[in-house]
């Protein structure tokens, strides 16, 4: 009986348990595509539809600092789902912009928000310093 214990012990001792790193790897990789296919779905949470325009002055993939406003009238920065008000915005560009002073600034306005309101964002925009343009988005 004494033999078979120590036999016993011996092989626990040198049967070390195996991780398995398969099901983590999978995890892994599943969240991985999860994350590829809703990140674009992300940058278009504001609700904007611009107006047609004739020339395109950039690619959508440049635009760094963007401002929204909606239908309603609320402005967003960036790529935000809160809506802020228009000294919030002006800090927020502010800070992005830096020392820096060649940033463009690209207003995305709804199509329905009237003239004065857009107006009074763009003139806001234009008095911070280091940004060089403020440009009105279309859809081309």
């Amino acid at each position: 009986m004494l033999r078979s214990k120590r036999k016993m012990r011996r092989r626990n001792i040198l049967s070390m348990p195996e991780v398995s790193l398969t099901p983590l790897i999978d995890t892994a990789l599943t969240l991985l595509i999860i994350f590829m296919i809703t990140a674009p779905m992300m940058q278009n949470a504001i609700k904007v539809t611009l107006p047609k325009g004739q020339a395109k002055e950039v690619d959508d993939h440049i635009k760094k600092c963007v401002v929204s406003l909606d239908k309603d009238g609320k402005i967003y920065f960036g790529d935000g789902s809160t809506p802020m008000e228009l000294d919030q915005v002006v800090a927020s560009i502010q800070r992005r912009v830096g020392s820096r002073s060649d940033e463009t600034v690209f207003v995305e306005a709804d199509k329905l928000v009237t003239y004065e309101k857009v107006i009074d964002v763009v003139d806001k925009i234009k008095v911070v310093g280091g940004v060089k343009y403020v440009a009105l988005a279309t859809k081309g």
